[in-house]
């Protein structure tokens, strides 16, 4: 089934093309239909083509080491699933499978190339698209490695342990230190100076049972603080081992695409200099 070109301009990798260089492309390319259930391609197939998404719903998944199904995309309208596979000439790596009736448009190397061809310079055009969508990936990866977990520990925290917290912040302060001896001083010194007329009178005993009372409410309190940063403290390092995790992970996934985008360009610019 032939292409629309104007369908082409929804494609984020194609936005930036005009009228000439989509109407090239568009007679490159075809449109396919896929029944609901079925597979478009599977891991290991050695097809070549990439696909775009045009209408209905397709599955991206893959099989873990756990040999469980996991889903690692489901394209929306006008983005590509199979590229990478496509433009190394690599089997796939994942399974499609339409969910219902869909349309996609199919893609291989020899459409890009013919592209590239007839207008060179739509390569940088799409060159312009892709370094968009790396500096946002980069500002993606800034922001998730800025977070800050006590920020994040500190928006699920309860009334309660947000007492505690304070209750204990403030029992261990010399504010506190200073405050309760110029309350006791006070309170002896107003209950000696006042002789048979004091309330309380010395070895102070009411005075004992309030503080009494004190330690005894205050004890359970700032284990409660305690316990909470004990919380704090722990889900800080599972958090940072989780961060460290992916950190690796992602580099190392980041220094395979930067590679490979890196020998992509340069296939690109040696292939415009040569048409123009």
């Amino acid at each position: 089934m032939p292409c629309d070109p104007q369908e082409l301009k929804h494609v984020p990798l194609f936005r930036l093309l005009d009228d000439d260089e989509l109407a090239v492309l568009a007679g490159q390319v075809e449109i396919k239909k896929f029944a609901p259930r079925q597979r478009i391609y599977k891991i290991g197939e050695e097809s070549g083509q990439a696909y775009i998404m045009m209408s209905g719903a397709v599955r991206v998944t893959i099989i873990d080491e756990d040999h469980q199904e996991v889903i690692v995309d489901q394209p929306a309208h006008g983005e590509f699933f199979g590229f990478a596979s496509m433009l190394e000439q690599t089997p796939h790596e994942t399974n499609a499978t339409a969910l219902e009736e869909s349309l996609c448009v199919e893609v291989d190397r020899r459409d890009i190339a013919v592209l590239l061809e007839r207008k060179p310079l739509a390569g940088m055009d799409m060159l312009t698209v892709l370094g968009r969508q790396f500096h946002a990936s980069q500002q993606l990866v800034r922001l998730r490695a800025a977070r800050n977990p006590n920020e994040m520990i500190e928006t699920q925290a309860t009334f309660g342990e947000r007492i505690a917290d304070e209750v204990a912040k403030f029992g261990g302060s010399w504010m506190f230190i200073i405050s309760f001896l110029v309350v006791l001083v006070i309170y002896a010194g107003i209950n000696i100076g006042l002789r048979d007329r004091a309330w309380d009178h010395y070895p102070f005993i009411l005075l004992n049972l309030f503080l009494s009372m004190l330690a005894a409410i205050q004890a359970p309190v700032i284990m409660m603080s305690q316990n909470r940063q004990d919380t704090k403290d722990r889900l800080r390092g599972e958090l940072d081992y989780d961060v460290n995790r992916r950190a690796e992970s992602e580099i190392q996934g980041l220094a395979g695409k930067l590679n490979h985008l890196s020998d992509k360009i340069a296939d690109v610019e040696d292939l415009i200099r040569q048409k123009l």
